[in-house]
């Protein structure tokens, strides 16, 4: 979309606007991905998830079986198509953040034999600017397609409380698409895709250390590129192997 000169991207995001589209959108995988969710999309994304993580050596458990529960986050989480194809099958458990109510419902029925079985816990009905994680009970914040609903600073904002969401050692993951130049503001769902080297600055801003940045595979040629960033906070001690 054309832009004013000198005028950043992130200042034409409206919140009410970008919940108002996603509200008028079918609570379908399609619908979550913008029309690419019958073809390879969904498939190459878990695959590109599950490679990401694998190559952060977190799965493995302690053999002593005294670290702290895997409770996962799942930001923006849409329907939870994530959360049941990727995120619990790594986490002893996952809570979901997502604003708009027909996704919310959508979720608690599509995820309802995960909830049963303890693998889902609580689907905050709320958006990502008005969330603050529990303190410390966090092994994985997973932020994906949803960032660029926030304006820089409250970005920033909202990785500062994710950092105290986290449980020592823990990581925020975030996977986005890259404009290639500047950034990119969409008025169809009021949203701002970040060059890669915007999401660099916003990560030192927040007080992030990135440890590992990875191109996502597989995707269809028409879309921007995705990039898979693994966070921590930057006073942490890298944990003894």
């Amino acid at each position: 979309m054309p832009l004013e000169p000198d005028v950043p991207a992130d200042t034409h995001i409206n919140y009410d606007d970008a919940v108002s589209y996603w509200s008028s959108v079918p609570a379908t995988v399609d619908g979550m991905l913008g029309g690419f969710g019958t073809g390879v999309v969904p498939k190459v994304d878990i695959i590109g998830s599950n490679a990401f993580v694998r190559r952060l050596n977190i799965l493995q458990k302690s053999a002593s079986g005294d670290q702290l529960p895997r409770h996962g986050l799942d930001v923006g989480a849409g329907i939870g198509r994530i959360t049941k194809d990727f995120l619990s099958k790594i986490c002893d458990q996952v809570d979901l953040v997502e604003p708009v109510k027909n996704f919310v419902d959508q979720a608690h029925e599509s995820l309802a034999d995960l909830k049963k079985e303890g693998k889902v816990g609580t689907i905050f009905n709320v958006g990502m600017q008005d969330f603050t994680p529990e303190e410390g009970k966090y092994w994985l914040i997973w932020c994906q397609w949803c960032v660029g609903h926030l304006a820089d600073d409250r970005l920033v904002e909202f990785f500062q409380r994710c950092i105290k969401g986290l449980q020592p050692g823990g990581y925020i993951i975030v996977k986005e698409n890259n404009a290639p130049v500047e950034d990119d503001f969409d008025d169809t769902d009021s949203s701002v895709t970040r060059t890669d080297a915007k999401f660099r600055e916003l990560f030192t801003r927040a007080g992030l250390d990135l440890k590992l940045v990875t191109k996502q595979t597989g995707l269809p040629r028409e879309l921007y590129p995705v990039r898979m960033y693994a966070l921590r906070p930057a006073t942490d001690v890298e944990p003894s192997s």
